[in-house]
């Protein structure tokens, strides 16, 4: 039996999943895994840190030139984001950076800087991506296309607990709270705005481990991978 290497594109909400379970799935078969996500929290850290005017084109675009971002993989076998050289995994998922990674994705210039970035990654395929846009305008092509999706309550539980363990304490309702303001940004902005592709798989994840959601998405997977 021989396989193929494929696009594996999840979208979704934020705090669904979609990022373990990209990154556990990428290992089990052998992929790259590429968090699009954590681009935009690399530039949404950039912009905050050098004070990027976001009604400002011209800044917008001279800023966009001063960055690289790349990830490699650590001591543990785990992905780390990096910033023009500096690992700044733990500094992108704070609070300031979820407060404004909506806004900053909704630019167009950031967008097509990044979209470009993100199909140079998985030209060669065998890639496992998640984001809001990459079965609908990254990888439109992609062999396995995922949508996750789960209750709010739930997904807040989830994000604050991923913050506790970052050392970061943060009310649930302002979480929530969050979470509410992004997904509004992300579904009704004009560049690229979060939605199911039309032959997205639909997951949710409210009442299954990482574990279940790992196993489905494998299933899936191999079963698009078998050459005939």
């Amino acid at each position: 039996m021989r396989f193929k290497k494929i696009v594996i594109a999840i979208d979704g909400y934020s705090a669904c999943g979609k990022s373990t379970t990209a990154k556990q799935v990428a290992a089990i078969l052998g992929y790259r895994y590429i968090d699009s996500g954590a681009m935009y929290r690399a530039v949404t850290l950039y912009f905050l840190d050098h004070h990027i005017a976001l009604t400002n084109p011209k800044e917008i675009f001279r800023a966009l030139t001063q960055i690289n971002i790349t990830f490699n993989v650590n001591s543990k076998n785990v992905s780390e984001t990096y910033l023009n050289g500096l690992n700044v995994e733990n500094d992108i998922r704070k609070m300031r950076v979820s407060e404004n990674v909506s806004q900053v994705s909704a630019i167009k210039e950031v967008r097509t800087f990044l979209v470009d970035q993100q199909r140079k990654m998985g030209k060669e395929r065998g890639v496992v991506m998640d984001g809001r846009d990459i079965g609908t305008v990254v990888f439109p092509t992609a062999e396995l296309k995922l949508f996750m999706t789960a209750d709010i309550l739930v997904r807040a539980f989830r994000r604050q607990r991923e913050l506790l363990q970052r050392n970061s304490m943060v009310d649930l309702d302002e979480v929530i709270e969050n979470l509410v303001q992004r997904d509004k940004i992300d579904t009704t902005r004009l560049e690229s705005p979060l939605k199911q592709a039309e032959d997205a798989i639909i997951i949710d994840t409210t009442h299954i481990t990482i574990d279940e959601q790992v196993d489905e998405v494998v299933r899936l997977a191999l079963a698009k991978t078998i050459v005939p």
